[in-house]
């Protein structure tokens, strides 16, 4: 079982930048694991926004357009989110989620089986 809790949340002004957490339970650096970043706005399904796979490979939703970047800190079990240029179109919950034995999915096809609470980002 992998416990994921987000945070770094909060409300910005369009244009600005915002650099999201995930503390996982267990390790994460393993190869076991691909890891992702979520997001749901008001009224509309949650969508995938960037992930990291097995294999340490990263992808991108198409409206990122070169905004934002994965990371994981391997020492300590986190993974990041940092975007910038962030539009109001940004607005909503934001979900870390783990996936096991995902090989090379990307955000497209990455299917979770961990997820986190969720930190709400608000962009004005």
């Amino acid at each position: 079982h992998v416990q994921l809790v987000e945070s770094g949340g909060g409300l910005v002004q369009a244009g600005g930048s915002l650099r999201l957490s995930c503390a996982a339970s267990r390790d994460i650096t393993s190869r076991r694991f691909c890891m992702g970043w979520f997001r749901q706005a008001p009224g509309k399904e949650r969508e995938g926004i960037a992930s990291i796979d097995n294999f340490g490979g990263d992808s991108y939703a198409d409206f990122v357009a070169g905004r934002f970047t994965i990371s994981k800190d391997h020492a300590k079990n986190i993974l990041y989110l940092q975007m910038k240029s962030l539009t109001v179109a940004g607005t909503g919950m934001y979900y870390c989620a783990a996936e096991v034995g995902c090989g090379r999915d990307t955000i497209a096809t990455m299917s979770p089986d961990y997820w986190g609470q969720g930190t709400q980002v608000t962009v004005s």
